[in-house]
Parts: structure tokens; sequence; C-alpha cells
């Protein structure tokens, strides 16, 4: 080895601890400052900081949030609501009181012919939830007191006791027995010869038996619609009853569509429309007093009725029909019947669709102007039509045989009385009272017993709908109010069941229309109806912007600082 080479390696040897020392100072210089450690107050004064704001998050906010947020449901009798839905908790029935008058007979003939009568009524009839009962009128030979009941008022609505009274009357002329039914009484007279009263021993009899079949004639459409009635209601047990006919089931559905809608109060508007000048004036308020007032009173039972008037002159047609055509052959103007359904011009004519709370039913009388008079449906030269569940229309054409004669600036009585009757039928098919029997009461004696078990069939699947929705929605809030409504439509709906059992048929009628009423403010609650539209993913999107920004600093927080606890354990 050379000298150079021994003083080389000198040198790095001597170097090495230099580099090592400058290579630590800059190090030094280029590493970065560390805090210095944190005291021990320090650490406890950032936990305690920490822990409040959790304290106060869960102590405070989280109560708050829960109370103001916690949905509220009332509790509902779901039991019983099942149970009238389901149609467990009534059985309808409607017993029928049939007083009987035998002013000519003798107290035990009397009582022989009304047991026999019944008897047979019993052996006909096929409906068990609708059953006649006689009973003996005071004014019979000889009073019993445990069958004395009252004659019936002449409405035969008042008294709500006695649906029909039978007249017997003795009769040597004629064919007998024999019947007629007054029209504008519930009272049916009976002809008989007195060698046809039964003896005390028989057990039958031609008189007993004729009035018994006469009894189910004049009823046999009103079991017909409550047959229809129970077997169409969902919450409605089927008694035995007698098989309707398809004819019958079509004609009785076509009468349900058509019917308005049941309330206790009606707003009757009759319109008088023209498409020229004149008429201008009608004598409306006579007109009304003399072929409407009684009707409106008859019916005062099932509801009430206000009755407003219009006149609108320059009525032009609706742009979605035809423009009436003359016809030749017949020397008439002839609407298509597919035309009939647009013929009021919603748009121009000023026919409001309702007034106040209950539904209104429209009446027009359209003159046509001389030009086109007469005019008549093409297809069965009618001049009137009904408009289901709104209202009817009546064409009213002014004679054409005396070629001087123009339409009046007023239409008299007279000539409203046509337009009139036709306004009444109208409102009776829309009202949805029966077409038989041709006595006025007895018909709407049997709307009001048919109007009780609607409402009473729809309160009751109404309570099933409210049930099964608080059980579908959990979420949903149920106001006390439904639960008052709900408690209110139970109890009435006993009562009106409790009604028809006992033969109270008004009182059933108001009963239902009552339970009605307060299920339908219970089920379209407005509290109820804007949560059922109101998912779960809704609250999501509303919460998580509120709360993010709030929870993530919190909870990184605390997890970190839990991190640190555990590291200094470990050391």
């Amino acid at each position: 080895m050379s000298s150079n080479d021994v003083q080389t390696s000198n040198n790095d040897r001597e170097s090495a601890p230099a580099d090592k020392a400058k290579s630590r100072v800059v190090d030094a210089v280029t590493a970065p400052k560390q805090p210095p450690p944190e005291s021990a107050s320090t650490i406890w004064t950032r936990r305690l900081t920490i822990i409040s704001f959790w304290a106060v998050a869960i102590l405070l906010g989280l109560p708050i949030w829960w109370k103001t947020t916690t949905i509220h449901r009332a509790t509902l009798p779901l039991q019983a609501m099942n149970s009238w839905a389901d149609g467990k908790a009534c059985r309808p029935e409607f017993p029928l009181k049939i007083a009987v008058e035998a002013v000519h007979l003798s107290n035990a003939d009397a009582q022989n012919l009304l047991r026999t009568t019944q008897h047979a009524i019993d052996d006909h009839n096929d409906f068990s939830a609708h059953h006649l009962r006689l009973l003996l009128s005071d004014a019979a030979g000889g009073n019993n007191a445990s069958q004395i009941v009252q004659t019936p008022s002449v409405s035969g609505l008042d008294n709500a006791d006695h649906a029909l009274t039978i007249r017997l009357v003795p009769s040597v002329v004629g064919n007998t027995p024999r019947a007629e039914l007054h029209a504008h009484n519930p009272v049916l007279e009976v002809f008989y010869a007195p060698n046809q009263i039964p003896s005390s021993s028989s057990t039958s009899s031609p008189l007993a038996t004729f009035i018994a079949l006469e009894l189910q004639r004049l009823y046999v459409e009103e079991k017909a619609i409550l047959t229809y009635l129970l077997s169409s209601s969902s919450s409605a047990v089927v008694p035995e009853s007698p098989t309707l006919s398809r004819d019958m089931m079509e004609s009785l559905a076509k009468r349900t569509t058509r019917s308005v809608k049941s309330a206790s109060t009606y707003h009757l508007t009759f319109s008088l429309f023209t498409p020229t000048y004149k008429p201008s004036d009608w004598a409306i308020e006579a007109a009304l007093e003399r072929h409407t007032a009684a009707l409106l009173h008859a019916l005062t039972p099932i509801s009430n009725f206000t009755v407003d008037t219009q006149v609108q002159l320059y009525a032009t047609f609706a742009p979605s029909i035809h423009e009436p055509e003359y016809d030749e052959n017949s020397k008439v103007w002839t609407l298509r019947k597919e035309d009939l359904s647009g013929f009021i011009n919603a748009a121009e004519w000023p026919l409001s669709p309702s007034i106040g709370e209950g539904p209104t039913v429209n009446f027009v009388l359209y003159v046509p102007s001389e030009s086109r008079t007469p005019l008549v449906i093409k297809e069965n030269a009618g001049d009137s039509w009904l408009v289901p569940q709104w209202g009817g229309v009546r064409i009213l054409n002014m004679p054409t045989n005396d070629a001087t004669y123009t339409t009046p600036n007023v239409l008299t009585e007279e000539m409203l009385e046509g337009p009139f009757f036709t306004f009444s039928n109208q409102l009776l098919s829309l009202l949805g009272v029966p077409e038989t029997p041709a006595s006025l009461p007895l018909r709407l004696s049997t709307l009001i017993r048919v109007r009780a078990a609607s409402l009473l069939f729809s309160a009751s699947s109404t309570l099933g709908s409210l049930a099964r929705l608080t059980l579908a929605l959990p979420s949903i809030s149920i106001p006390d109010t439904v639960a008052e409504s709900v408690d209110l439509t139970i109890a009435h709906l006993h009562r009106a069941c409790d009604d028809l059992r006992e033969g109270r048929f008004e009182s059933a009628l108001e009963n239902s229309r009552v339970a009605d009423r307060e299920v339908e403010k219970a089920f379209f609650e407005p509290a109820m109806v804007g949560q059922v539209y109101f998912p779960d993913e809704h609250k999501v999107a509303v919460y998580l912007p509120l709360l993010g920004p709030v929870a993530v600093p919190l909870i990184m927080a605390a997890i970190k600082e839990i991190r640190k606890v555990i590291a200094k354990r470990r050391k």
C-alpha cells in the first residue's frame, strides 16, 4: 500500500463525524416542530367540551325532537269497527206494522181473521228480514186492550208505528174479495162478502189468503230493493231472501246509478232557457205552489229542500252536439239521442253545480225558437229526459197549428202544468223512490226504509275502511276528533239498528244519517289525509340536510378522543 492510499483513508475517517453532524443539523432545521405536550387540564377541558355537546344533543335535543315529531294516535275501537264492517254487529230487520180496521165485525171474528191472515202472510213470506205484523185497530167491533193501536195519519209518514191501514168493508155488489188502494193515503180497502169471514174453527180462509197475497204484491218491489241492497253491501249479512232475476238486478243497478246521493238537504234549481228574447218571464211561484209544494211537504221526513229559479235568454246549444235536424215526414225538428247528454251548455248556461252543503238538482225548461218548433227526440218523439245524478230537462213546444201564433212573453201557470208534472216525476226518480205501488205515501215510506238501511251499510263500510287505513299506515296521526267521531258513529249505528228492529224507521233514518256524516268526517280528517301521501323517504330527505352538518363533527370528535384514550392505555 502506498503512502497516498493511507493518507486518503485517514481523511475519510476524519470527515465522517463531521458529515453526521451536518445531517443532524439539517434534519433539525427541516423537521416539523412538534406541539408542546398537552397538560392534563387541557385534555380534560377538551373532553368535557365534547361531552357537553353530546349531553345537550342527547338530553335536550333528542327529547325536544321526539316530542315535536311524535305522531299522536288516538285509540280507536278497531274490533267494534271491524265488527260493523263485517256485518256482525247488526242484522237489520224491517218489521212493518199494519193496522186492521174491522168496524163491521165482532171482536171474536176480527181476532180470528187477524190470526188466520197472519198465518197466511208468514207462509207466503220468503224474506226473513222483512215481515208484516197485523194489529187490530181500536175501530174494531170489540176493543182488546192488548191489541189496540192508533189509526195512521192521513200522510202515512207522520206516525212511524204504522206502514198501512187495511179497512175491511162488507159488500154485496161486485166481485169479492177485492181491494182498492188509495193513491194519496196509506189505506187499502178490502171488500168482502159476509159469508167469507172464516169461522173460529177454521185455520185458513180465502179472504185471509187474498189479503196476504195483496200485501205481498204491495211490497214486492220494496223486498227486491232491500234484497239487492243487502247482497251488494260488503257490510251486511244476507238473510234468507228471494232470488232476483237478472233483469231485476240490472234495473235496480240502473236506478242506483241515476239516483242522487243521499243527503239531509237538497237544493232544487228551476231554470227557464230560450234561444231568443221570449219568453222572458214565467209564473213560477204559482206553479211551484200548485204542483210542487205538496210533494216537497210529503218528502219532508226524508229530506229538506230549498228552491231557487232563474231565466236565461239567448241560450245557445253546446258546440259539442249536432244542431237540430228537420224531419220532412213528421214535420218536426229532432235531436239525436246521443246528443242529449251534451244538450246542457255548461260553459254558458249559469247552472251552479252545488249550493251549500247539499247536492243541487237542476230542472231545465227549454222553449225552442218559433223557427225550430216543435223540437223532439228523434228516436222516440219524446220531449223530456233525465240526466243521472244531475236533474231533468223538459222541452216546451208551443202550438204550431195557428200560423199567427207567437211565443208569449210570459209562460202562464196553465202552460207550466205539463212541465212541472214531468219535473215531479223526475225528482222522485232521482231520489230513488220506488215505482210501485200506486200509493205515493207507501212509496215514500219504502224510501225511508231503503235510505235508512243504505246509510247504515255505508257508514259500517266506511268504518271498516278507516280501521284498515289506520292499521296499514302506522305512521299516520289519529286526532282525538277522529276517535270522537268514530264513537259517535258507533253509538248512532246501534240506535239505528235498534230503531229498524222496532219499526221506528224515521228515527232509524235520522240516526243512520248522523252516523254516515260523522264517519265521513272522520275518514276525511285533514290531519290524516295530508299524511297518507307522505312516505318515509320524504322524512329522510328532510332530516339528512339538517342533522348531517351537526352530527358529523360530534361523531368525529368523539371517535378521535376515544382513539387517544385507547392509544395512551396501550403505552
